[in-house]
């Protein structure tokens, strides 16, 4: 068991990708994962249900509640927290993680998409959040951790993109804000995001694969998670992490086993400030995803 056995994690998005991976990932400390997502069915392009993701979470040595959960919807957010408490006893972390991506520009989003990033990646940030605070103002070491960008306002990360961008940083936004509100109760908020690319199946479904071959697994993430959501909650808050530096820090220093192909040249992901990042050879910055 590790620092985490026991702790109550309520993770939005989390039957498959970043979500699941960082539910593994503290699973493997003993601790208990509410997995809130909408998937309860198999999907014909994409792999992983709630339940499949509960199998794995428990096999890995955690207790798992997975809960239908359409984060859009504050009934539904209130039911599936309501159902971690009389499950568990409470809520320690909360992690947003669920999101809705596009990568077109303003002619190609349409309002309909507009409004599905903005419900699922702002407005169910702020739903969970709320609805898990005063369960989180009762935990022993609360955190909210948000997957989303630091507020890198460099135009060129706007213009190809802005409804994407905008919404990402609404998240970005809210998590800064709430850093500063719920201080005095001891929450640390902060932010995590990938250096590079991450490998998910949503993800290489709509690229058609063909950045597969640059990112990494969301092990990353999951283990940069970890490394955050263990530390004390009054001493670390308001950051905006980047999963490299994190673990870094941390000690670690070979990154090529969350290669998801080892040796490959990399690509940098979105949002990222030139100045967080060393120059060096490892990260390829070329192609549709780097700076303009």
């Amino acid at each position: 068991m590790g620092d985490l056995a026991g702790k109550t994690v309520f993770i939005t998005g989390a039957s498959r990708g970043i979500g699941k991976a960082i539910g593994l990932r503290l699973a493997a400390d003993g601790a208990n994962i509410v997995i809130a997502a909408k998937t309860a069915e198999s999907h014909p392009k994409l792999p992983g249900t709630i339940h499949t993701a509960a199998r794995e979470i428990e096999a890995a040595g955690g207790r798992a509640l997975p809960v239908v959960c359409d984060i859009r919807d504050p009934d539904q957010v209130d039911g599936a927290v309501a159902a971690a408490v009389a499950a568990f006893g409470g809520i320690d972390i909360l992690v947003n993680n669920a999101s809705a991506l596009t990568r077109e520009g303003t002619r190609g989003t349409t309002p309909k998409r507009f409004d599905l990033m903005m419900d699922v990646n702002t407005k169910g940030t702020f739903l969970c959040t709320r609805a898990c605070l005063p369960h989180l103002e009762g935990a022993a070491n609360p955190h909210i951790l948000v997957n989303a960008p630091p507020l890198a306002m460099q135009r060129h990360w706007f213009v190809d993109r802005p409804p994407y961008t905008v919404t990402k940083y609404g998240m970005s936004l809210l998590a800064h804000g709430w850093a500063g509100e719920f201080a005095a109760a001891g929450i640390a908020v902060n932010c995590l995001w990938p250096r590079t690319l991450i490998y998910s199946a949503a993800l290489s479904v709509g690229r058609r694969g063909e950045d597969d071959a640059y990112a990494r697994k969301p092990d990353i993430m999951a283990d940069a998670a970890h490394a955050i959501l263990r530390r004390d909650a009054r001493g670390c808050t308001g950051n905006f992490f980047i999963d490299e530096l994190v673990l870094r820090d941390a000690g670690v220093t070979d990154f090529e086993p969350y290669a998801v192909v080892p040796g490959h040249p990399l690509k940098d992901d979105l949002f990222l400030p030139e100045e967080v990042l060393p120059r060096d050879q490892a990260i390829e910055r070329t192609g549709n995803w780097r700076p303009r």
